[in-house]
């Protein structure tokens, strides 16, 4: 056990990038990644953190109720003696001072991955998942939501190409830039 006079820092790993890149499957698989090397961690999909209807009309209104969700499952976690966290959600990379807020106090150590695909690869992606109406769309604010994330990315940004790779290889170079 650690000394209680250390304070040891949390550790997170958020994991970002438009829709159909992986971040979700790919979270799932860090987490079996890190379970078989018996690496204590909890994992929260940033998308359920905001999920309510009505919703908050303006985005600070909606920021903050994502902010006190994580803020809540953190304590939760943190309670347990969790200090290492796997978040998914598109805009997480750029999210490092809600974090510090809903994470509060302490020290953080922050891994930040952006998860990237080609256009071709993102558009079969989600045209597997989305059947309805929305496909055209979605493939738009995917390919928007890339273009922002890519030149927002902090300086720091560990990028990586999910064309071509299987789940568990984009999964542990994840956990590799991570250092877990």
């Amino acid at each position: 056990m650690d000394d209680s006079s250390t304070v040891r820092p949390r550790q997170v790993l958020l994991i970002g990038g438009g829709a159909g890149v992986g971040k979700t499957t790919v979270g799932g698989e860090v987490s079996v990644l890190l379970r078989a090397r018996d690496v204590a961690h909890c994992v929260i999909e940033g998308d359920v953190l905001d999920q309510v209807h009505p919703a908050p009309c303006d985005d600070p209104a909606r920021s903050r109720v994502t902010e006190r969700n994580l803020a809540a499952l953190w304590s939760n976690y943190a309670d347990l003696g969790h200090h290492r966290l796997v978040y998914t959600n598109t805009v997480s990379i750029l999210e490092v001072p809600m974090f510090r807020r809903a994470m509060a106090p302490g020290p953080l150590d922050f891994t930040l991955v952006l998860l990237t695909a080609g256009k071709d690869v993102v558009r079969e992606r989600l045209a597997r998942r989305e059947t309805g109406s929305q496909l055209l769309p979605h493939i738009e604010r995917s390919r928007r939501m890339a273009a922002l994330l890519e030149a927002e990315a902090p300086d720091g940004t560990v990028r990586v190409a999910t064309d071509g790779l299987s789940v568990a290889q984009v999964a542990s170079r994840v956990v590799a830039a991570a250092g877990w």
